[in-house]
């Protein structure tokens, strides 16, 4: 995965949402972080330096203190709502799990320039295709007028998969999360 971008709004109460795009796909990942795991993710994405180490940076140094660098990160976990990560560590020939917070392991895996890794399952789970649909809004929106001038309307799940696939072009992921998350509740 690749780090696409950092986005909020003003009613999301100062979380943001990472977006994890597939490097060589066409799914992407919001995880919705805190504010101050964002800004270490930015500083070190805009390559900014602060005067003194912040958390993450105290981290990277402890690691490679210790001989040590980072392999790769995991998010290997959805449950109730909640990421869950994995930061793979290397030293010498010996590989070492820590159980982490996505947003932790991601502002780490950002300055050791390492591989970020999706579990398919929680991908599949959680991921925003944007792939083209077989066909586009319009027309599926002009086949619905149609149709609705005859016998039917939009349903409540087609009209929330409008929403979404509007919400993946305008780039709204925290939108897009929660629609996602109302579509998959209805599906069952």
């Amino acid at each position: 995965m690749e780090i696409l971008g950092l986005s909020t709004s003003p009613s999301s109460g100062g979380a943001y949402a990472l977006i994890l795009s597939e490097a060589t796909g066409s799914r992407r990942l919001p995880i919705i972080i805190g504010s101050f795991e964002a800004q270490a993710i930015a500083l070190e994405l805009e390559n900014i330096k602060p005067p003194r180490p912040m958390t993450h940076d105290l981290m990277k140094n402890i690691v490679y203190i210790f001989d040590s660098s980072i392999k790769y990160v995991l998010i290997n976990d959805l449950s109730e709502g909640t990421f869950y990560a994995k930061i793979i560590f290397e030293r010498g020939d010996q590989l070492f799990e820590v159980d982490a917070r996505p947003s932790d392991a991601i502002a780490l895996a950002v300055r050791f320039g390492t591989k970020i890794y999706v579990n398919e399952q929680v991908l599949q789970e959680a991921g925003i295709s944007t792939e083209p649909e077989a066909q586009t809004l319009d027309e599926a929106l002009a086949s619905t007028k149609t149709e609705a001038a005859g016998e039917k309307e939009l349903s409540k799940l087609e009209k929330l998969e409008i929403e979404l696939h509007t919400a993946i072009e305008t780039e709204n992921y925290e939108k897009a999360a929660k629609l996602r998350d109302q579509i998959s509740k209805m599906k069952g």
